[in-house]
């Protein structure tokens, strides 16, 4: 079995962060764990470095074939380590002093090492260790705080992982009792002669895990208590980067390890692709909590991530256009998070009256990202859909793009429900003093990240022929 850990420099640099940081938080004094998150942010940079040397070189596995390094690992690895950077410098403000603050700094290196290795799985086997290595962490951040809220979204969180997470296991236990491998092109042949009726069911089993990542139906329900519940910097981060390899993950599992003629799993996953998105456009109609409207967007977006996804055998185009669109939502997303954070009174999109007359500067980067999120140029969203959307076509999945254009033309109205205070409103004394900022850390991740989501639409066409190569079997 081939074995080079010289391909894993970026995983490898942050389970040494990880590592490095929890021994160090355990000696050092409360007013210096500081120190902790320079380290994670160090290890972070050092990958991303790697990252991007690693995706100038031919695609390759290591392990045998069990871990995959093509250029959907190097998009994911980018996107996760770009993400995590974000959000350890989101959280800064609100973890600064906390008697665990290091430990904070670990798991959200943990979960973006599992986050990566999920999307780089070629194998059953280490897509479920990748799984559960993205889970756990989340389940102890989201109650990190320890308050009432935390701890139901806590609870609440780490039930529906784990029943999904069993679902998976069963779904893995059948695929290999059907097609005697967990190696994703082993399965591919061997499945052909399977019984469909229980590929069909182990297969729905391992999309149930998968869709748990990516917040999709019917596996979204942990997310607006979740989103509410916990703390702004991990609400952003678990509503950005588990999406990234859940979704990274089920494109390679289907691509390279379930032949389409035993099941047909792309009309299964363009309905679920469908009724999510519609979903989370319904319920974030009426929101008037800022954070729970985010929420039903995300799980909105998990339905047009999940287009590509069931073209991704059908068009040339699909693989391309879901990781453009996984790095343009990543940026957005948490532009808008960063937002939410920097006005931590702020609760309510009536909360948000008279931004732009207090602080203009934040009032754009929330147009940019708000706007960013329903797909309007020159946002990085805006190219992601039009990709998204040309590649449903060319799959033949063209009632799914009508779909989705509809959906998109809805969610205009969520997202100017929240603007229009913002920008027409005149500050009432309450409001005001909803307003006061938290901070610079957040300020700065605000601009940093819409900032990145306008360039990102601008050089789209320089990046996007970055992005293309098939998923390595």
């Amino acid at each position: 079995m081939k074995q080079n850990l010289g391909l894993l420099i970026p995983e490898v640099a942050l389970a040494a962060g990880a590592v490095t940081g929890l021994l160090a938080g355990s000696w050092l004094p409360r007013r210096r764990q500081w120190a902790v998150q320079a380290l994670a942010t160090a290890a972070c940079l050092a990958a991303l470095a790697a990252a991007g040397l690693a995706a100038t070189r031919p695609a390759t596995t290591d392990f045998g074939a069990s871990y995959a390094i093509d250029t959907a690992t190097s998009t994911v690895r980018v996107v996760v380590l770009t993400a995590t950077l974000l959000v350890i410098c989101l959280s800064a403000g609100t973890v600064r002093a906390h008697p665990r603050e290091s430990e904070f700094y670990v798991l959200l290196q943990l979960a973006a090492l599992g986050t990566i290795a999920m999307a780089g799985a070629n194998d059953l086997l280490t897509l479920f260790a990748g799984y559960l290595l993205a889970s756990t962490p989340g389940y102890a951040l989201a109650g990190f705080m320890k308050d009432g809220l935390g701890t139901e979204a806590a609870l609440k969180y780490y039930l529906m992982g784990a029943l999904f997470g069993v679902f998976m296991l069963a779904g893995t236990t059948l695929l290999y009792g059907a097609g005697h491998a967990t190696g994703y092109p082993a399965l591919h042949a061997a499945l052909g002669t399977a019984p469909r009726a229980v590929v069909a069911a182990a297969l729905i089993a391992v999309l149930a895990g998968l869709l748990f990542k990516a917040g999709a139906l019917p596996a979204h329900f942990w997310v607006p208590d979740v989103t509410d519940g916990t703390s702004i910097p991990v609400a952003a981060f678990v509503t950005t980067v588990p999406k990234i390899g859940g979704l990274a993950a089920m494109a390679r599992l289907l691509a390279v390890g379930i032949p389409p003629g035993v099941v047909n799993w792309p009309l299964l996953v363009a309905i679920l692709a469908a009724a999510t998105m519609t979903l989370g456009n319904f319920g974030a109609f009426f929101q008037t909590s800022v954070k729970r409207l985010l929420a039903y967007s995300t799980i909105s977006q998990a339905g047009y991530l999940l287009i590509p996804v069931a073209v991704i055998t059908r068009s040339h185009l699909a693989s391309t256009s879901l990781l453009f669109y996984l790095a343009a939502y990543a940026v957005t997303n948490l532009g808008a998070f960063a937002v939410v954070a920097e006005f931590p009174r702020a609760v309510t999109i009536g909360d948000y009256a008279g931004l732009a007359r207090r602080r203009p500067g934040m009032a754009a980067v929330l147009v940019v990202c708000l706007l960013g999120l329903v797909g309007t140029p020159p946002t990085a969203v805006f190219l992601g859909k039009l990709e998204v959307f040309t590649a449903a076509i060319n799959g033949h999945y063209a009632w799914l793009a009508v779909l989705a254009v509809v959906n998109t033309v809805a969610s205009l109205f969520y997202y100017l429900r929240w603007l229009t205070p913002a920008l027409v409103r005149g500050p009432a004394d309450s409001t005001a003093a909803a307003l006061r900022p938290a901070g610079s850390w957040s300020a700065i991740t605000a601009y940093s990240a819409g900032a990145a989501s306008l360039a990102l639409g601008i050089a789209g066409g320089a990046v996007l022929p970055l992005l293309t190569g098939r998923l390595i079997s």
